[in-house]
C-alpha cells in the first residue's frame, strides 16, 4: 500500500532540494558578475589613458544610460529571451558596470576598498540568510521599501544641487538600511517565485534565477557603494 504522507514528504524534500539548487545558481551568477565587475574596474583604473577616456566627457553618461537600458530590458523581457541571450546581456552589464565603477579605485585606497568589500559581503550574507530562512512575510514591507527608495532617489538628486554634507551622510546611512532591507526582501521573493513555479529546474526557472542574481547583484553593489562612503579612505 502507498503511504500518502510519505509521498508528500518525499515530494517536499525533492522540491526543497531543487529550490536550494536554483538558489545556488542565483548566488553563483551573482558571484561571477561581481568578480567580472571588480576585475574590469581594476583593469580600467590601472590604465590612466583608458580611465581618462571612460571618465571624461560624455562617455561616462552614455555608459550609464546603456547600463540602465540593459537592466530595464532584462527585467521586462527576460522570459521572452533565450537563456543564452539573457546570460550574455547580464555579463555585458557586469562589464560595463565595472568600467563605470573604476573611478572608486582612483578615489579610495585599495586597503579600504578591500575592507569595505568584506564588510559588505558579511552584511549581505546575513541579510540574505534572513530573507531565505525567515518565516515572516517580507512582502508586507514592500510598500515601505519602495517609498523609502523613491524618497532616497529624490533626496540624492536634490543634494546634487545643494551639496549638503549633512544630507549626504543622511542619504548614505539611509542607503545602507534600505539596501539591507531590499536584500532580505529580494531573497525571499526569489525563493517564493521558485516555489510558485514548482521548484523544478528548467529554462523558465533558470531565467528567474538569472534575473534574481541581477537583482541581488544590484543590492550588493549599492550596499558596497554606501558602505564605502563610511569606511573608505580617500587617496591623498
Amino acid at each position: 500500500m502507498y503511504d500518502k504522507s510519505y509521498g508528500n514528504y518525499s515530494k517536499s524534500v525533492t522540491q526543497t532540494s531543487a529550490i536550494a539548487t536554483l538558489m545556488r545558481n542565483v548566488y553563483l551568477w551573482m558571484t561571477f558578475a561581481l568578480a567580472t565587475t571588480g576585475l574590469t574596474a581594476a583593469y580600467v583604473a590601472s590604465s590612466p589613458a583608458l580611465a581618462q577616456i571612460v571618465l571624461g566627457g560624455s562617455t561616462y553618461l552614455i555608459l550609464a544610460l546603456i547600463e540602465l537600458g540593459i537592466v530595464w530590458y532584462l527585467s521586462s523581457r527576460v522570459m521572452s529571451l533565450s537563456f543564452s541571450t539573457a546570460s550574455i546581456l547580464f555579463v555585458l552589464f557586469s562589464i560595463l558596470n565595472g568600467v563605470t565603477l573604476s573611478c572608486i579605485f582612483l578615489v579610495y585606497t585599495m586597503e579600504s576598498i578591500a575592507t569595505t568589500f568584506y564588510i559588505t559581503a558579511g552584511t549581505f550574507g546575513v541579510m540574505t540568510l534572513v530573507g531565505y530562512f525567515t518565516k515572516n512575510d517580507l512582502s508586507t514591507k514592500r510598500s515601505f521599501l519602495i517609498m523609502a527608495l523613491i524618497g532616497f532617489i529624490i533626496a540624492t538628486i536634490v543634494n546634487l544641487s545643494l551639496q549638503s554634507t549633512q544630507m549626504m551622510w543622511l542619504i548614505t546611512y539611509a542607503g545602507v538600511l534600505i539596501f539591507c532591507g531590499l536584500t532580505a526582501y529580494d531573497t525571499q521573493k526569489i525563493k517564493t517565485m521558485f516555489l510558485e513555479m514548482g521548484g523544478e529546474k528548467n529554462e523558465a526557472t533558470l531565467k528567474v534565477a538569472l534575473l534574481g542574481s541581477l537583482t541581488l547583484y544590484l543590492d550588493f553593489i549599492n550596499l558596497f557603494i554606501y558602505l564605502l562612503r563610511i569606511f573608505g579612505n580617500r587617496r591623498n
